[in-house]
C-alpha cells in the first residue's frame, strides 16, 4: 500500500510560504512530544525522516513530507508548550488556524493524544475546534506500547467518552511507533480520505 518513497521538502511558517496546492495532504497534530515525528517516520518505514527530539517545542514550522510523488504529510507545531513565549504560542496559533480552515488541499487532520495521559484542556478544546468547523478528522493514541492491553481499551473508552459529550464521531486508532501497532489502520485511512485508489 504504498508509502514506498518519502523525502523532506521544506519547512514553512506561515500558509502564504506553503508549497503549491497541488498533492492532497495530510497533517499530525497536538500536543508537544506526543509523538508526530515518530509516527510520521514509521508510516514511511524512514526513521530518520522527521526528527525526533526529547526537548517538547522543537518543531516551530509546518515541515513537509512528500510520499511516493502523490500526497504530503505535514507535521505542525505542537502546541501547549509552556517554555516558548506567549506571543510565539499565539503566532503559531495563528498560523495552524490560518493553515486549516484556508488550505484546500488539506484531507485529514490527526491528532495524536498520549494514550498514557487524559486529553488535556487543549486537546478537548482541539476536538471541538476542529468538529465545529466540520474538518475531517482521526484521533491517534500514541505510545500504545507503553501500557497494558486492557489498560490501552480503557484510555480509548475514555477519549470515545469525551467525543460522545461533544457530538463528535470520528476513528480514534491506538497506535506506537516502537511495535507498528495501527500503523496499517493509519494508512488505510489516509489513502481513504486522500481518494486514493491502493
Amino acid at each position: 500500500m504504498g508509502f514506498d518513497k518519502a523525502e523532506f521538502v521544506t519547512s514553512a511558517p506561515s500558509l502564504d510560504v506553503c508549497p503549491k496546492p497541488y498533492y492532497p495532504e495530510i497533517c499530525f497534530a497536538g500536543r508537544s512530544n506526543v509523538g508526530k515525528s515518530s509516527l510520521i517516520n514509521a508510516l514511511v518505514n524512514h526513521k530518520g525522516l522527521a526528527r525526533t527530539s526529547n526537548r517538547p517545542g522543537k518543531t516551530q514550522q509546518m515541515n513537509y513530507y512528500q510520499v511516493d510523488d502523490k500526497m504530503y504529510l505535514v507535521d505542525l507545531p505542537g502546541f501547549g508548550y509552556a517554555k516558548v513565549s506567549k506571543k510565539e504560542r499565539e503566532r503559531w496559533g495563528r498560523d495552524i488556524r490560518d493553515y486549516l480552515l484556508e488550505r484546500a488541499t488539506l484531507r485529514l487532520v490527526i491528532h495524536l493524544v498520549d494514550i498514557r495521559h487524559k486529553p488535556t484542556d487543549l486537546d478537548e478544546e482541539f476536538f471541538y475546534w476542529l468538529g465545529t468547523n466540520r474538518l475531517p478528522f482521526t484521533v491517534v493514541l500514541t505510545k500504545g506500547d507503553k501500557l497494558s492491553h486492557n489498560k490501552r481499551h480503557q484510555s480509548k473508552a475514555r477519549l470515545k467518552r469525551i467525543l460522545d459529550e461533544m457530538n463528535i464521531e470520528v476513528p480514534i486508532i491506538i497506535s506506537s511507533a516502537e511495535d507498528n501497532t495501527g500503523i496499517g489502520d493509519i494508512k488505510e485511512l489516509i489513502y481513504e480520505f486522500a481518494q486514493f485508489d491502493n
